[in-house]
C-alpha cells in the first residue's frame, strides 16, 4: 500500500490549495478515505472523510464549509480542497486508509498558511 500527498505549500490567509493523495496497491474504490493533519505540538486531528463511491462526505464541524473532499476513482486519488485558509490551518496533512484492522498513511504534505 502507497499512499502520496502532494499540493502542499506557503499560501497567504485567505488563500486556497488542493491536496492530492496517489494511492496504490490495493482496491482503492472499495475503501473510505480520509484526510488527518498534525499541527506543530497538537495532536492529529481528522479533517475529513469521504465513502468509497464518494457519496458521503464528512467533515471536521470547524471546517465546514471551508473544505471539501473529493475523490476520483479511476485516477485513484483523493483530494482536499481548502478555501479561505487561516493561519491555524497550519500543519502536516495526511491522508489514510482503513482496511480493517489494518491502517495506511502517507508520508504527509506540510501546509503553511502565512503572510
Amino acid at each position: 500500500v502507497q499512499l502520496v500527498e502532494s499540493g502542499g505549500g506557503l499560501v497567504q490567509p485567505g488563500g486556497s490549495l488542493r491536496l492530492s493523495c496517489a494511492a496504490s496497491g490495493f482496491t482503492f474504490s472499495a475503501y473510505s478515505m480520509s484526510w488527518y493533519r498534525q499541527a506543530p505540538g497538537k495532536e492529529r486531528e481528522l479533517v475529513a472523510t469521504i465513502s468509497s463511491a464518494g457519496g458521503t462526505r464528512n467533515y471536521a464541524d470547524s471546517l465546514k464549509g471551508r473544505f471539501t473532499i473529493s475523490r476520483d476513482n479511476a485516477k485513484k486519488t483523493v483530494y482536499l480542497q481548502m478555501n479561505s485558509l487561516k493561519a491555524e490551518d497550519t500543519a502536516v496533512y495526511y491522508c489514510k486508509v482503513q482496511r480493517g484492522t489494518v491502517t495506511s498513511w502517507g508520508q504527509g504534505t506540510q501546509v503553511t498558511v502565512s503572510s
